[in-house]
């Protein structure tokens, strides 16, 4: 069922990725760089989540990941583990593809898109149940019979030229 509902969400986000890629004059999305400390699954995880919305992805690990939140101004209430970049924003944690896309295809004149921390549910916090993520994975309830995935409500921000943050979107 997980599966079936994915490939309908998927399906029914390509046409918008079609959208930003014609908008953009160009048949591709552009590149997404994704900074991520190393041996971290969710950011990879993230970085497939990417990948299945039509973004080419490309990591690069480091160790000094403060220095790439200081790079691009983020500050400590908006950090989460890795960081983006993609199409001259900034996008900071598990940002879902959507929330990209529409960044794209809107073009405002900010920063970028950033989910603070690591919510339980966002994209790459979703599948690592029993991995043992420290950040927030999404965890399994178990009442006997039925298991219920519990997910935390999230907010997208969109981060101004001058540091503002408004929601951009809500999850």
């Amino acid at each position: 069922m997980r599966k079936l509902l994915g490939k309908v969400l998927l399906a029914a986000m390509l046409p918008l990725a079609a959208q930003v890629a014609a908008a953009s004059g160009s048949s591709a999305l552009p590149p997404v760089k994704v900074y991520v400390p190393k041996v971290c699954l969710a950011c990879a995880e993230w970085a497939e989540h990417l990948r299945q919305h039509g973004f080419v992805v490309t990591l690069d690990d480091t160790q000094d990941m403060a220095a790439i939140k200081q790079r691009f101004g983020i500050g400590a209430d908006l950090e989460a583990r890795h960081t983006a970049v993609v199409g001259g924003y900034f996008v900071e944690g598990h940002v879902p593809a959507p929330d990209i896309l529409q960044l794209l295809q809107e073009k405002p004149q900010a920063r970028g898109l950033a989910v603070p921390g690591g919510p339980r549910g966002a994209p790459g916090l979703d599948v690592l149940q029993g991995t043992g993520c420290e950040t927030g994975c999404t965890m399994l309830d178990g009442d006997g019979a039925a298991n219920r995935v519990r997910r935390e409500m999230f907010n997208t921000y969109l981060v101004e030229k001058d540091g503002r943050t408004r929601v951009w979107a809500r999850h």
